[in-house]
């Protein structure tokens, strides 16, 4: 099964009609935010396969115009913000912002994001329980603390995420947030046995 991520970037090779034919074999695309609506609802009607998404700190839910105020949010596409949810026997989770530095839309402090973790947990033990695991892949738009991370407030990645790596053991923690740049930079990181991996740009994962 291969998955197509994206994040933060619009990428010319994937905003092109020739991507039903170049990337025909992706089961479903992960946006890890920060991406204008037009950018993934054209992928999820070029593709016709199944976009889930979180938003990013410079994400908009709104539109003023003429006509009065719209939505921002992409059609067509899932919102997987603090939800479980499994698609073709893969289970996956979002949480969307990043740390609190401004008070915008889709900030939170390290208390708020781990609030918002807590309330997926009956559906993670329900997981647990039935299907002998909690989840495969979590997606988000801020990193964990120290990994892919930056040193300024905005980009300091959460420390409950570490700790919903180290409990729950997920096979997959994909994020956005922090631009890469050139060949050699680090955008995949194991901890444990989950595999971080930034999102940037875009990738290709095959499961």
């Amino acid at each position: 099964m291969k998955i197509l991520l994206i994040s933060d970037k619009v990428v010319e090779h994937i905003y092109s009609n020739n991507i039903a034919d170049r990337l025909s074999d992706i089961s479903f695309v992960i946006s890890c935010g920060d991406l204008p609506a037009y950018y993934l609802e054209f992928i999820v009607s070029t593709l016709n396969k199944p976009l889930f998404y979180v938003l990013g700190n410079h994400d908009i839910n709104k539109i003023y115009t003429e006509g009065g105020i719209k939505s921002g949010l992409p059609e067509g596409c899932i919102n997987l913000d603090q939800k479980v949810i499994e698609y073709n026997g893969v289970i996956l989770m979002g949480l969307e912002g990043s740390m609190r530095y401004s008070g915008g839309d889709y900030q939170y402090s390290e208390a708020q994001m781990c609030r918002k973790i807590n309330r997926l947990k009956p559906a993670l033990y329900k997981n647990k329980i039935f299907k002998k695991r909690y989840v495969d892949i979590v997606v988000t738009h801020a990193p964990p603390f120290k990994v892919h991370d930056g040193k300024d407030l905005c980009h300091t990645g959460f420390k409950c995420f570490n700790d919903f790596i180290k409990k729950y053991k997920p096979k997959y923690l994909v994020h956005g947030h922090v631009h890469t740049y050139g060949t050699a930079n680090n955008w995949e990181t194991t901890i444990n046995d989950t595999k971080v991996i930034n999102a940037y740009g875009y990738r290709i994962i095959e499961i």
